[in-house]
């Protein structure tokens, strides 16, 4: 043990200059850490709402997006497509749209805001494939019905509703998304009615 005299002054500089260096190695640390827990821009994109222009979509024709790496069916329906969603309920797994596979703003004869539109997912509900739109030989394979989705890997039938028919593998209707209409002939994906 030393007899020398203590120097206050320079062991308080000496804990005061070894804190903040410590503060500062803190900081250093919790900065990137705490950063850490704001998702990334590529997982704020994957759920960011879609923007799709429909206004210039013709009667019949069906446009596709991507949303949260899934695919987005719109289809403009015509006005013979839309009298004929009634006809073929008593062929339908869930005509009234029972199962919540849509928003409660979308659950009418036409699972959509906007009847002349119809957005779903375009996923079939029984193991994932992507169903083709059948315009005007639908019938081919569900007699009465001039146009659905057919999806190639198992069979299962869509009306142009998203509706399933009765006999098939897939056990729901298509999913329809949250959508609305920020503006005439712009549908937004990923945000609903109420919510823009």
């Amino acid at each position: 043990m030393s007899n020398a005299p203590v120097n206050n002054g320079r062991r308080r500089f000496l804990t005061a200059a070894t804190s903040v260096v410590g503060g500062v190695g803190v900081v250093g640390v919790a900065v990137p850490f705490i950063g850490s827990w704001n998702p990334s821009a590529r997982a704020k994109a994957a759920g960011a709402p879609v923007e799709i222009n429909v206004s210039k979509v013709q009667p019949g024709q069906l446009i596709r997006a991507e949303w949260r790496g899934k695919p987005v069916y719109v289809v403009r329906r015509t006005e013979e497509t839309l009298k004929a969603l009634a006809n073929h309920d008593d062929q339908l797994r869930d005509p009234q749209s029972a199962e919540p596979q849509q928003p409660d703003y979308a659950t009418n004869g036409h699972r959509s805001i906007k009847p002349e539109f119809m957005v779903a997912l375009g996923v079939c509900t029984h193991l994932g494939c992507a169903p083709t739109y059948h315009k005007d030989d639908f019938s081919e394979m569900v007699e009465g019905v001039k146009d659905g989705f057919f999806c190639p890997c198992h069979g299962s039938k869509f009306d142009m509703a998203g509706r399933v028919f009765q006999g098939v593998p897939a056990p729901l209707n298509l999913v329809v998304p949250e959508h609305s209409y920020p503006t005439e002939g712009i549908l937004l994906i990923g945000v609903g009615q109420g919510d823009a």
